[in-house]
């Protein structure tokens, strides 16, 4: 018997599928149950390039592997950042590594936020919980050319003060003349002096223009169809209205069917997606 060579097709699966080793450079405890980890590639001459919004799968050795978000900046290849939520056993491996140690990575993966698209309009920027960690790429590339964009809006929302992510940082972004940063929490004691309500909330009173925007949304289900419902209603076409869907992603391309949703592959055609796309899938609640 003649053994077939491998198709290209098969050698390109095989390649999106093995993971590559990096090296744990830096973990920090942003909050009770989630932290972030910066990693370096085993081979530092190589940068690893990504488009704000796209996602990696993060394998744990001997325990499995999970879809996280890449939540560093673009601009610096050498220095891969994911921000986690210890929510099962893969993150909760994950979470017990420490400087040093490997992790496998694949990626990156997915479609993007349109932040070249957005140059010349309006950008709002809406996050909920840890939501934000997926929007930070998209928020570093407009800050670094800042110029080329209008009003720059970020409203984040979280469920009390002591869940807010990225604190010195969005202080830094509020710090700026040229950005708008409004944050609030569902629920807060005597000690918090800020906002006290949903996310949604913060909308109408931002100044931005309705007909030249692009709206970037990212956190739990219920959140963006509340916060959809009121930018349609504030005249924001839903072709300007982009949100990230990360939902049961397992294999990242797109053989498995774990993240089908209607049509479309989550890992594929995602994890951003148009709200016009999928207006109708995410209305259905369940799905």
């Amino acid at each position: 018997m003649i053994a077939s060579s491998k198709s290209e097709s098969d050698t390109t699966t095989l390649d999106a599928m093995t993971p590559v080793p990096f090296t744990i450079t830096k973990r920090t405890q942003d909050l009770a149950d989630t932290f972030t980890i910066e990693l370096e590639p085993e081979n530092r001459s190589e940068g690893f390039v990504f488009q704000p919004g796209q996602f990696n799968m993060l394998y744990a050795f001997g325990v499995g592997e999970v879809p996280i978000s890449i939540s560093g900046d673009p601009a610096k290849p050498h220095k891969l950042i994911h921000t986690i939520r210890d929510v099962g056993a893969v993150t909760h491996a994950i979470s017990n590594l420490k400087k040093g140690n490997m992790l496998g990575v694949r990626g990156p993966f997915g479609s993007a936020w349109p932040v070249e698209e957005a140059i010349g309009h309006d950008v709002v920027i809406v996050a909920g919980g840890i939501g934000l960690a997926p929007l930070r790429p998209a928020i570093d590339a407009i800050l670094a050319n800042r110029t080329q964009y209008g009003r720059f809006v970020i409203l984040y929302g979280a469920r009390s003060p002591s869940d807010v992510l990225y604190m010195k940082q969005l202080q830094t972004w509020r710090g700026r003349l040229d950005t708008y940063v409004d944050v609030t929490v569902d629920h807060a004691g005597h000690d918090w002096a800020g906002n006290v309500g949903v996310v949604t909330r913060l909308i109408g009173r931002a100044n931005f223009d309705p007909h030249h925007t692009k709206v970037l949304i990212c956190g739990p289900e219920i959140m963006m169809r509340f916060t959809i419902q009121e930018l349609t209603a504030q005249s924001v076409d839903k072709d300007d209205i982009y949100v990230s869907m990360e939902r049961n992603m397992k294999c990242a391309i797109g053989h498995c069917g774990h993240c089908q949703f209607g049509g479309h592959f989550v890992c594929k055609d995602g994890p951003v997606f148009p709200y016009g796309r999928i207006e109708s899938l995410l209305q259905v609640r369940g799905l």
